[in-house]
């Protein structure tokens, strides 16, 4: 079959994001996509019920101007100051559009979030990739690698390390263009970059409410910076990119703070137990401030360990990727499920 001619030869080289595998059939612990093990609050699931009407055959608000009011109330800051998108990954892309044209060089440190390689492809930008240290402090190299985009993954993915908010001040008075800080996952965090949205005007901040709200299945990303970047940003969007589900569902998480405290606690208690486990078992782990470990033995690749662990119907995630191979990256899961992982991990190098 003849490729077809009308596509981008730079989309064809690209080897594309491969997300996590979704399990086919059930009885799975699923330790690989860093899903909050712990459901959204009654009032969520009540308001997702409630989209179930007659108003499904209207398009939702453009703007979903309820889930931004929810999260400026939520934030202590303005609806002018947020733009929602579909998961985080829309408003990355999003920021694509708005300040790459082919050519431009866009920065992060690696190995990091994969999908920001594949939005810079698709641009047509130039990946700059600079390498995290030993001690996963932020490079010193990021401001002079001259980026019209610069990324931190705060906490990063897959490591779980963070970033001072400091250090992430200072770079935003540092680089010549744009800082984006994707905080996904810091919820799970000691501090935010939050604050930092007042003081700089080269600065978004994004969040999801995949992690800690427990709505993965939704889609509901927040970007925070000044009005004016928010509104160029906004120039960029789909137009009905939040269904009224998940704006319903969105609004009613963030009016619930005390459930999603609730469940950081829980991932946070866990979380000490099996880098604690990890760590007994011989593993390298990094302090993670996420809702995932980064589980390193340096120079063993750690395939087989990952099949191993598949075979007994437990996901973990298995990078195929330089620097990667020997790591397995960890959702920290119910106190029930890390006690199977760990059980079955002991197993395996028992033998």
């Amino acid at each position: 079959m003849p490729r077809q001619p009308f596509i981008r030869p730079a989309i064809r080289r690209m080897a594309g994001y491969v997300p996590g595998e979704q399990p086919q059939g059930g009885g799975f612990i699923k330790l690989n996509t860093n899903e909050n093990p712990y459901p959204p609050s009654a009032a969520v699931r009540q308001a997702i019920a409630d989209c179930a009407g007659e108003d499904v055959r209207l398009y939702p608000d453009p703007m979903a101007n309820a889930l931004r009011d929810a999260a400026a109330r939520c934030y202590g800051l303005s609806r002018e100051q947020i733009l929602a998108g579909n998961g985080s990954d829309d408003l990355l892309a999003m920021i694509m559009r708005l300040c790459v044209d082919p050519g431009d060089r866009v920065v992060y440190p690696m190995p990091t979030y994969s999908l920001y390689d594949t939005l810079v492809e698709i641009a047509g930008g130039t990946i700059v990739h600079l390498a995290w240290p030993a001690d996963w402090a932020l490079p010193a190299d990021v401001a002079a690698a001259n980026g019209r985009v610069t990324i931190i993954c705060n906490p990063n993915a897959p490591s779980g390390t963070f970033v001072p908010v400091e250090a992430l001040d200072r770079l935003a008075r540092e680089v010549a263009g744009l800082l984006v800080i994707d905080e996904a996952y810091v919820d799970f965090a000691a501090d935010s970059a939050l604050r930092l949205v007042r003081q700089h005007d080269n600065l978004l901040v994004l969040r999801t409410l995949s992690k800690s709200f427990s709505l993965a299945g939704m889609r509901v990303g927040l970007a925070f910076g000044q009005p004016q970047l928010i509104d160029e940003l906004a120039k960029v969007k789909d137009s009905y990119n939040l269904s009224r589900v998940s704006i319903a569902a969105g609004t009613a998480a963030l009016s619930d703070a005390d459930t999603v405290r609730a469940h950081v606690a829980r991932v946070a208690a866990t979380r000490a137990r099996l880098i604690a486990g990890l760590r007994g078992l011989g593993y390298a782990v990094p302090d993670s401030q996420a809702n995932f470990v980064l589980a390193r033995r340096p120079g063993v690749d750690q395939r087989p360990i990952y099949d191993a662990l598949k075979a007994r119907k437990i996901l973990v995630r298995y990078f195929n990727a330089d620097g990667l191979r020997d790591a397995l990256r960890i959702t920290v899961g119910t106190d029930a499920e890390i006690d199977a992982l760990l059980a079955a991990l002991g197993d395996q190098h028992a033998h």
